[in-house]
């Protein structure tokens, strides 16, 4: 045997086969069991197997699958019917890329304008689901993770703040708001286009790929406006507040607020209420509405004195420079004048007798807490226009009127508000407790406290939030107010104990009190029984439990959800008690 012989031997003697050629594509070449036999070592086929049928492709001896001709392995593609719908469906959340151009799990991203315009939809309310469906996983995982901090953050602050909801009034609380609001704006809107791209828009048609670019350019627009909503409305408020109220360190008369205690100690906080009516035809300012608000810090319980504006000849404390000028007396020396209404321009007027300049407001705090044997710590004067415009801005008062009220002009021709339970506009509000069309000045306080009255009622923390940026808006025409930004945060949390609490009122109006000739005395001493009354458990509670003696009728309690019974007319000096009164019973509210 020679050399060549022996390289082309194997063991056995037999010669080595040499490699068959690769036969042309769709031919099938002949199988192991029909012709040559195999190699050593190669696994038999079994005899009862089923043979390839004539056109299939060979398979390599040893590999153990099909190959196509071209050398790929056969695509496999799910049944048809509802199985193979779902299968492709979750093959295209689960596996694949958006980039990738062949899958072999299946399709990866939609193949529609349809699925991609909603799957971007979808990714604004649940950031990260686009990417998961065009098969970024890590990137999907991470943006619904970060969405998820960011909800329960804000769930934890808002949580925080249902007991301090005087946070919202802090400056550093509102540039914080501001800047989320436009850091959130930017990136929802990186979101819409970074889910529009992950999904593959390029792979639709021109016609296609228009229509969604403009979709998503009007949603990219859309999910901006509620930030660019919150930042204007927190910004129009943060500049309603700089415009209203100053700092404590600007008003030397205000008494430094420590944080720890807001109220120094006290447990009863006195407000001036003053409706200013400072017409383009009138010089100065008029203060025709002049009301106290005595509120207990604790519960909120409030008593509402109502002050005459022709009060006359009131006297001020010792500590106020217009005793001095006026020892017995505003204007005392005048029989029918130095009415209470003309203090506020007469110090205004006379800088060098009040004590400097601007000091009309301190000094009717000053005349005013004198007569009532009341320390007034604040004052807000309002605007009767401003006042209109802020009865606008949440939408109206519910007022029960218990007569028709003419208002224009001396006789009435502007129209007239019809008797019955109305829902009065700002400017109907105001003529309500303007007008002396058939009537005086003390129907005129009973009728302005039943409008304070209904807008603390009524000017609920819903309505202030769904209507803030009318509301500060509105503001803006106050006339002024030496409430201090630093107790604004304690001031929110107190008025909304005394929207919820009892508020009686207590007028100085004849028969009781004849502003002619006011007896000092006795006016204070009803002051401050209104106040002890104000403490004392509602009536209904106290008699809920009495049993009434044999023979005697049996005093019941009210059932809750009783409707109460309805009030008489509005007060008039004939009808007016001396004592203080619940203003739901005496308004009807």
């Amino acid at each position: 045997m020679s050399k060549r012989d022996g390289d082309n031997t194997v063991p056995g003697g037999r010669k080595r086969r040499p490699p068959r050629r690769p036969r042309p594509t769709g031919r099938q070449p002949s199988s192991s069991a029909e012709g040559g036999s195999q190699p050593a070592g190669s696994p038999k086929q079994s005899s009862g197997a089923a043979r390839r049928p004539s056109g299939g492709s060979a398979e390599k001896p040893g590999s153990g699958s099909a190959k196509r001709g071209d050398g790929s392995a056969p695509r496999r593609s799910p049944g048809p019917g509802l199985p193979g719908a779902l299968s492709r469906f979750a093959a295209g959340l689960g596996s694949g890329k958006a980039g990738a151009g062949k899958n072999a799990s299946g399709p990866a991203r939609p193949a529609d304008v349809g699925a991609i315009i909603g799957w971007t939809l979808l990714s604004v309310f649940v950031p990260g689901i686009a990417h998961l469906r065009a098969g970024r996983r890590r990137t999907g995982l991470i943006l619904i993770s970060a969405y998820a901090v960011v909800l329960l953050g804000v769930l934890a602050f808002v949580l925080f703040s249902l007991d301090n909801v005087g946070i919202y009034m802090r400056s550093s609380v509102h540039t914080t708001v501001t800047a989320l609001a436009v850091l959130g704006a930017l990136c929802w809107f990186a979101l819409v286009i970074s889910s529009y791209i992950t999904l593959g828009p390029n792979r639709l048609n021109q016609q296609g790929q228009i229509v969604s670019g403009i979709v998503v350019g009007v949603v990219c627009v859309a999910v901006m406006a509620p930030f660019a909503l919150a930042a204007t409305t927190v910004q129009a408020g943060s500049g309603a507040m700089q415009n209203i109220f100053r700092s404590a360190e600007d008003d030397p008369d205000i008494a430094p607020i420590k944080e720890e205690d807001p109220w120094n100690g006290k447990d009863r906080v006195n407000f001036l209420l003053v409706g200013g009516d400072a017409a383009g035809n009138r010089t100065g300012v008029r203060t025709d509405s002049m009301n106290v608000a005595s509120v207990h810090i604790p519960t909120g319980t409030t008593v509402l004195y109502s002050l005459p504006r022709n009060l006359q000849h009131v006297r001020f404390p010792p500590s106020s420079p217009l005793r001095k000028q006026f020892p017995n007396g505003f204007m005392a020396e005048l029989p029918q004048g130095g009415l209470l209404n003309e203090v506020w321009q007469y110090a205004t007027d006379h800088p060098d007798l009040a004590g400097g300049k601007n000091k009309g407001p301190r000094a009717l705090m000053d005349a005013i807490g004198h007569t009532l044997g009341l320390k007034i710590d604040y004052y807000a004067m309002v605007n009767m226009y401003g006042f209109a415009d802020l009865v606008d801005a949440i939408g109206g008062l519910q007022i029960r009127v218990e007569r028709d009220i003419k208002w224009g002009g001396h006789y009435g021709t502007a129209g007239t508000i019809k008797a019955g339970n109305r829902r009065l506009s700002g400017e109907e509000t105001l003529w309500y407790g303007r007008s002396r069309v058939e009537s005086d000045d003390f129907n005129r306080m009973s009728r302005q406290r039943c409008v304070i009255a209904a807008f603390a009622q009524q000017a609920t923390p819903q309505k202030i939030l769904t209507n803030f940026t009318d509301l500060a808006r509105a503001t803006k025409r106050l006339a002024q107010t030496n409430i201090p930004q630093e107790l604004l945060e304690p001031l929110v949390p107190l008025a909304l104990k005394v929207k919820d609490a009892k508020i009686s009122s207590l007028q100085f109006v004849p028969p009781e009190y004849w502003p002619g000739n006011p007896d000092w005395a006795k006016i204070r001493k009803a002051s401050a029984k209104a106040i002890q009354d104000s403490l004392k458990p509602a009536r209904r509670a106290r008699t809920a439990d009495v049993t009434a003696s044999p023979g005697a009728p049996t005093a019941t309690a009210t059932p809750p959800g009783t409707a109460a019974a309805k009030p008489t007319a509005t007060p008039t000096r004939k009808t007016q008690k001396a004592g203080s009164t619940s203003l739901d019973e005496a308004c009807g509210l």
